[in-house]
């Protein structure tokens, strides 16, 4: 039995650094970077439009377009290498769920961040008369409040992305993303307002970084992350069960 630990550990390691699993991270670099650039580069824009003014309703109807677009797209060109998470939220609840390995969420996380930073550090450099926004938290808002909130959004937005993945549905390849786009711009145009609608860790992680501030950090992070392990669970054990827990006229019911 001792003897199997270390080649049992050995032989996930090798499958975390193999050549596919470094497809999947530059995959997710690529695709994070892409998104982040748009969603953050997206409020910049509304701001030199509108003379910095951004409480008006185009200030968060430009962000919410921008990102339903950009995710719907950053999803699309990853789907069929690294799954298209594109948001650590979508990453732990693919761990969660044990679609994939703790070790490879981890470099997940690490490729997303890293993505979110680089893109936030183009858009300083780039647009040098702005600093980078941050996600803040409305006067009417508690940091328990907002922390909910993303976490019923990262819910919405991760219950989508299982949904597109289920291949009993026998959808098209570019279906899947363009319904989860749909809802990440549905979540911003809701939420914006209050908490800035986030739902994606590092997008929030990578702003603040290069901003400066982590004020609330914790708020994109803890509500997000918990919103999508209850997505995952919820999909996996409650609305789709297991394999063997499933009829035939399941199934065909799914496929309506």
């Amino acid at each position: 039995m001792r003897r199997m630990i270390p080649t049992s550990f050995s032989s996930k390691f090798q499958g975390v650094i193999s050549m596919n699993a470094l497809r999947c991270y530059v995959s997710e670099f690529i695709s994070t970077f892409f998104f982040v650039l748009a969603a953050v580069g997206s409020v910049m824009a509304s701001r030199k439009l509108m003379a910095g003014d951004v409480s008006g309703p185009f200030g968060v109807l430009i962000p919410a377009i921008a990102n339903a677009f950009a995710l719907s797209s950053s999803v699309y060109i990853s789907w069929n290498v690294s799954g298209g998470h594109v948001n650590p939220a979508v990453t732990f609840g693919m761990a969660v769920a044990g679609r994939i390995s703790v070790p490879t969420a981890m470099f997940y996380w690490t490729s997303q961040m890293i993505a979110s930073v680089m893109a936030c550090l183009v858009l300083k450099v780039t647009v040098v008369e702005q600093h980078v926004p941050i996600y803040k938290i409305a006067g009417e808002m508690t940091g328990f409040g907002a922390s909910v909130l993303e976490g019923v959004l990262a819910f919405v937005l991760v219950y989508t992305v299982f949904t597109a993945n289920d291949p009993r549905r026998g959808l098209p390849i570019a279906v899947g993303p363009i319904f989860i786009g749909f809802v990440a711009g549905a979540n911003v145009l809701a939420a914006g307002p209050f908490s800035g609608g986030s739902m994606n860790p590092a997008c929030a992680f990578g702003s603040a970084m290069v901003y400066g501030s982590f004020k609330n950090q914790a708020v994109y992070w803890v509500g997000p992350l918990l919103g999508g392990a209850t997505a995952a669970l919820v999909y996996d054990n409650v609305v789709v069960p297991a394999e063997d827990d499933r009829g035939s006229s399941t199934g065909d019911a799914i496929g309506v």
